[in-house]
Order: structure tokens, then sequence, then C-alpha cells
């Protein structure tokens, strides 16, 4: 039922821990499962660091800004932003082609300045790869990093939908008729 929240219950059998009693005396460095799933990524990176494999994948997402994010956690408890940096890690983690389109839809929603300037990065490595990458964003510091604009308007919603301009961040912030690029040009004036 839709209309319902959703309610999680503790199993009485394992005590929330997820695993019978068996798996839980199986350990690593002494760790066992549970341990391990409610550790940060940051944490387990520290645990994982001689197991080259895992010790990669959570090192890439911690470059894309997820170090705060449990090992177990449900999926359902991410934000869209973490969601997409998750998958965005996912394909950082297999050997690039140099021949792949990404296409993000607001990948800095909700991120502090410093994860921002970790996901710009980590998006100039791809283009550096010979990577397309496209970003649907309204952050004034991607935007002032990206090589083209596309300027969509002349407003939002139906009164959208047209390119306005589109062109580097020097030649929007010269464009009278493109809102994003006063708003670089203000935003540039100020910093």
């Amino acid at each position: 039922m839709t209309f319902m929240p959703n309610i999680e219950t503790e199993c009485p059998v394992c005590n929330g821990m997820r695993f019978n009693e068996e798996l839980l005396q199986v350990q690593f460095q002494d760790h066992n499962i549970a341990h391990i799933l409610n550790m940060t990524v940051n944490d387990a990176i520290t645990l994982f660091k001689h197991e080259k494999k895992i010790f990669k994948l959570l090192d890439i997402m911690k470059q894309v800004g997820l170090e705060h994010l449990k090992l177990g956690q449900s999926t359902n408890t991410l934000s869209g932003g973490e969601a997409q940096r998750i998958k965005l890690a996912s394909e950082l983690s297999k050997s690039s082609t140099g021949n792949t389109l990404y296409l993000l839809d607001e990948p800095t929603t909700g991120l502090h300045p410093h994860e921002v300037e970790k996901l710009l990065a980590i998006l100039k490595k791809l283009v550096t790869k010979g990577n397309t990458v496209i970003v649907i964003e309204h952050n004034l510091d991607v935007i002032c990093n990206a090589d083209t604009i596309i300027d969509f308007g002349p407003a939002g919603g139906l009164a959208g939908g047209t390119i306005v301009a589109t062109g580097t961040p020097q030649e929007m912030m010269a464009n009278q008729d493109s809102v994003t690029g006063q708003c670089l040009k203000a935003y540039i004036t100020e910093a």
C-alpha cells in the first residue's frame, strides 16, 4: 500500500545482525560480516588496505564523496545524488575504453563544496580518458568548469525547453540572453 510508510522490524532470531550465529563466527581481522557491513567506507579502507581489489573499489567510493556511507546501508536510504555516485563509482572501477557517454542529473545535490570539488576531479579524469560527460546541473561551480554549456529556457516548466545559448562559460557570460550566463558572471565577480 503506497500511502502507508515503510515499517521495519528487527528479526528476533538474529537480533538485526542479518546473519545466523554460525556465519557470524567467521572473522576477518577480528571482524565478522555484521561488523564489516556496519563500517563506513572510510573505516573499511583502513581494514582492507592490503586487499587490492576491495581497496580499489572503496577508494573510488571515497573519491566520489561517499566515504560516509556504511557498506551494508540499504539503497532506499540513499539520496538521489548518492545513488548516482555509486553508479559512477561502479563505472570508474571498470576498465575504461574512453568511448563511454556519462549522463548525470544533478549529481551535486546535497553535496558539501569540498565533495563537489572531488566530483569535478573525477569527471575531469573521465573526460581526459576520452569519454563524454553530460551533466544536468544548477551548481555554478560545476557550470564554471564545463567545456560547453547548453542553456535551456527562457524560463522553467512550460516556458522552457528552448536552447537559449550555447558556449564556453566565458561566452555564456557575454551573452545577455542567457540567464545562466548572467548568474555565472555575478558568481565569478563575487568570488
